[in-house]
C-alpha cells in the first residue's frame, strides 16, 4: 500500500525548495533596474498606458529566455560564455563577451546613477553616495559564499516592492486613461522608441550569463523544477513591478493629455509627489530605486566577471576566496569602481538610460540566437526544447526583435516632440 506524504512532510518538502530559490528570483529583481524604473517612468509620462500591453506581453518570452538559461546551467555545468567557446568557436565567444561588456558597463552607469540621484533628492552628493555604494557592493562579494551573495542582494533588491505601493497611491487618476491602453499606434514615434527600450530593459544580456553561470555553480538536476517555477515567479514579478512605475507616472504626468520628457530622478520623484503625497512620492520611490540599482550592479557585475571567465578561461567562482580567484574579483571590482567614478563625473540624464535600454535591444539577435542554438544542440536529448516550444520560442522572439529594431530606428529621427530622447 503507497503512503501519502504527510502534511508535515508536504510542508517541509516545500520550504526546502523555497530555501534553494536564489538566481532566478535575483536575476529577476535585477532586472527591475534603475534603467528600467526611468525607462518605465519616462514611457508613462511620455505616451500614458499605451505601452502597459507592451510590457506585460513580454512576460512569455522572458520566462522562455531565462527558462533555457536554467537547462542548460543545470544539465551542462557551464556557463553561457564558456558553451559558446567551446561549441562555436573563440570567435562567437569574443563577440558574445564584447556584447555583455558593453551592456553591463551601460547597466552600471544607469545604476550609479539611480544611486546618485536618490542621494541628491536628499541633499546628500554623489561624491558621498557612490563611494559608499562601491563599498557595499564590493563587500557583499567578498563574503564569499553564493546563498549568502543571493540573500543579500534579494533583501535589497525587495525594496523595489516599494514601486506597488506609488502606483497603488496613484489609482484615482487612471480611470480615464485605460481607453489608451487599445491605441498604441497614437503614440507615433515617441511610443515606438520608447516600446523599444522597454524591450532592451527586459532583456538584459548579462541576466543569461548570470542565470546560467549562478545555476550551473550552485544548483543540480534534481533542483530543475524549483528553478522554472522561481524563474516563472521571478518574470511576472518584475514586468508587474516595471508596470507600477509606468502606472504611477502615466497617472501623474499624462492624465491630462499633457505629455512631458523627464531628465533626472528627482524629477521624476518631485512629480509623483503631487499625485501620490511626500510620503509614497520620495520615500518610497527613493528606496525603490537604490533597492533596485544596488541588486542590478550585484547582478550585472557578477555576470561580466562569470561571463569574461568563461569566455577566456580564467577561474570565477563566489565559492572561491579572492587569492584563489583574482580575476573574477578584479572584474568585479573594475567594473564597479569604473562605473561609479564614470557616473560620478557626468550629469545625472534620462534620456541616456533610455538609450542603454535600446542599446540592450539590439543586441537580443545575438544573445537569443546563440541561447536557442546552444540549447538543441548541447542539451541532453531528453532536455532539449523542440516541437511546438521551439518554434514557439523562436516565433516569439523573432517577432519581439523585429519590433525592437523597428522601435530603436524611430528613435534615429528628430521628433519635435521628445527631442531628449534621440539616440544621434
Amino acid at each position: 500500500m503507497t503512503c501519502l506524504p504527510t502534511l508535515k512532510e508536504t510542508v517541509s518538502r516545500g520550504l526546502r525548495r523555497l530555501a534553494l530559490w536564489g538566481p532566478g528570483l535575483l536575476v529577476m529583481l535585477a532586472d527591475c533596474d534603475a534603467g528600467n524604473v526611468v525607462t518605465a517612468a519616462q514611457a508613462g509620462a511620455q505616451t500614458g498606458l499605451r505601452l502597459l500591453p507592451v510590457l506585460l506581453a513580454l512576460v512569455p518570452l522572458l520566462y522562455m529566455v531565462q527558462e533555457l538559461t536554467v537547462r542548460l546551467g543545470i544539465f551542462t555545468g557551464r556557463g553561457y560564455g564558456e558553451l559558446i567557446r567551446s561549441r562555436f568557436g573563440p570567435v562567437w565567444a569574443t563577440l558574445a563577451a564584447a556584447g555583455l561588456v558593453v551592456a553591463v558597463l551601460g547597466s552600471l552607469v544607469t545604476e550609479f546613477t539611480g544611486v546618485a540621484g536618490v542621494g541628491e533628492m536628499y541633499g546628500v552628493s554623489r561624491s558621498v553616495t557612490l563611494p559608499l555604494a562601491v563599498i557595499l557592493l564590493t563587500g557583499i562579494v567578498l563574503t564569499g559564499s553564493h546563498k549568502r551573495v543571493d540573500r543579500i542582494a534579494i533583501a535589497i533588491g525587495a525594496f523595489a516592492l516599494t514601486f506597488f505601493a506609488v502606483a497603488w497611491s496613484a489609482r484615482h487618476q487612471l480611470q480615464v486613461m485605460v481607453p489608451q491602453m487599445t491605441h498604441l499606434a497614437a503614440g507615433g514615434r515617441q511610443a515606438g522608441y520608447l516600446a523599444a527600450a522597454l524591450i532592451g530593459a527586459t532583456f538584459n544580456p548579462w541576466m543569461v550569463f548570470y542565470q546560467q553561470s549562478a545555476v550551473a555553480d550552485s544548483l543540480t538536476a534534481k533542483d530543475f523544477t524549483s528553478a522554472r517555477v522561481e524563474t516563472a515567479v521571478g518574470a511576472v514579478l518584475t514586468q508587474l513591478l516595471t508596470a507600477a512605475v509606468l502606472v504611477a507616472a502615466a497617472a501623474t504626468l499624462s492624465a491630462h493629455g499633457e505629455p512631458r520628457s523627464l531628465d533626472s530622478i528627482g524629477e521624476i520623484s518631485n512629480a509623483l509627489v503631487a499625485v501620490t503625497g511626500p510620503f509614497a512620492g520620495r520615500l518610497l520611490f527613493g528606496a525603490g530605486v537604490l533597492g533596485a540599482a544596488l541588486v542590478a550592479a550585484i547582478v550585472s557585475s557578477l555576470a561580466l566577471a562569470w561571463g569574461l571567465g568563461d569566455v577566456f578561461g580564467y577561474r570565477a567562482s563566489l565559492e572561491d576566496r579572492p587569492d584563489r580567484a583574482p580575476w573574477f574579483y578584479g572584474a568585479y571590482a573594475l567594473a564597479v569602481a569604473g562605473s561609479a567614478w564614470a557616473v560620478w563625473l557626468a550629469p545625472d540624464l534620462v534620456s541616456l538610460n533610455v538609450a542603454a535600454q535600446v542599446i540592450n535591444t539590439l543586441m537580443l539577435p545575438l544573445v537569443l540566437g546563440l541561447l536557442v542554438a546552444l540549447s538543441v544542440t548541447v542539451l541532453p536529448q531528453r532536455y532539449r526544447p523542440r516541437g511546438v516550444y521551439l518554434w514557439l520560442v523562436v516565433f516569439v522572439g523573432a517577432v519581439v526583435c523585429a519590433a525592437g529594431a523597428w522601435g530603436a530606428a524611430q528613435g534615429l529621427r528628430p521628433s519635435p516632440a521628445m527631442p531628449g530622447l534621440r539616440i544621434l
